[in-house]
């Protein structure tokens, strides 16, 4: 699917054929969107161009430092977009072409901060003048997506601690949710680290619109902060982490000590009863009362150690 954004006598046209492109200048054409894109639409805005557009298998192999490269006429800039998922988050890379004033962009799924930036394209195409102050709104807008999803994952940062702090359901399946926190958590972190240096590049190129500094000043500022929330976010987790194992060890613990002091406490009941089941004779053994004496004498050496423990503070 293709959608072309051009202005013609003045105002905003819109077109979703490719063959359109034919009769069109480089200079009136102000977006191109590719959706999934079949071979023919992409053949066709790689001649209009005058660029060959990179596939999605090629963006998304291109290393992280070398996702932002120039050509005597065009710019070519690929990110990832995240998708937050039932547990996980996924990456859906998204290139950027600027040729001239011409932004295209080129993508596999249906992203919301597109589809915002189309809803204000038709509104107020007066705020768009170039295809890079269309970039900087979507940049914009994918930065308030990404802090919303690290305001979200704060507040289940802060579930976590409640739960910690009420000891419920703390056991290795706990664990298992806060490890998989923190991947999230540095998962959207590399992701604003990624947009930060795409930004960062675009600014130093001698094609970047000087009139949009200060708008992509104020996006790096945003940036900053999220990265700064995510350094503390994972350091809350490794916290909750750390506390959690702490808790987990002083209950096994717990158990332990319990189950030496039964052991030492029946020591010397099962010495006595050791004693007095040989088969020799022994004092008493012919009484009929034997059997209260050695009880007696159990019970004395299970109070004995009771009394040294407690004395001892250990119980």
């Amino acid at each position: 699917m293709i959608t072309i954004f051009y202005r013609e006598n003045g105002k905003l046209q819109v077109s979703q054929t490719e063959k359109d492109l034919s009769g069109m200048s480089r200079e009136a054409v102000l977006w191109i969107d590719m959706l999934a894109p079949s071979g023919e639409e992409k053949h066709t805005v790689d001649h209009f161009l005058g660029e060959e557009i990179q596939s999605r298998a090629q963006a998304e192999e291109i290393e992280s430092s070398s996702r932002f490269s120039e050509t005597e006429n065009a710019i070519f800039a690929n990110t990832n977009f995240l998708m937050p998922g039932p547990e996980d988050y996924s990456m859906e890379a998204v290139s950027f072409i600027f040729v001239g004033n011409c932004l295209t962009t080129l993508r596999e799924v249906p992203l919301r901060s597109f589809t915002e930036i189309q809803r204000r394209l038709y509104a107020m195409p007066h705020l768009f003048p170039t295809g890079y102050s269309i970039f900087a709104t979507i940049m914009d807008q994918r930065v308030d997506l990404d802090a919303d999803m690290i305001e979200l994952m704060s507040k289940e940062i802060a579930q976590f601690g409640k739960r910690v702090n009420q000891k419920e359901d703390i056991n290795e399946e706990f664990l298992i949710d806060i490890n998989q926190l923190q991947e999230n958590t540095m998962t959207v972190r590399e992701n604003i680290v990624d947009k930060q240096r795409l930004i960062s590049n675009l600014m130093k190129s001698d094609k970047y619109p000087p009139e949009l500094q200060g708008r992509f000043n104020v996006i790096l500022q945003d940036i900053t902060s999220l990265i700064n929330h995510t350094n503390f976010s994972f350091e809350r987790l490794e916290y909750l982490q750390d506390t959690v194992v702490g808790l987990i060890n002083l209950d096994q613990n717990n158990i332990m000590k319990i189950f030496t002091l039964v052991s030492v406490l029946l020591m010397p009941p099962t010495l006595v009863a050791s004693f007095y089941g040989m088969n020799v004779a022994l004092p008493f053994m012919d009484k009929w009362w034997a059997w209260l004496f050695i009880a007696a004498i159990m019970l004395l050496t299970v109070g004995v150690v009771i009394f040294f423990f407690r004395r001892k503070k250990m119980f």
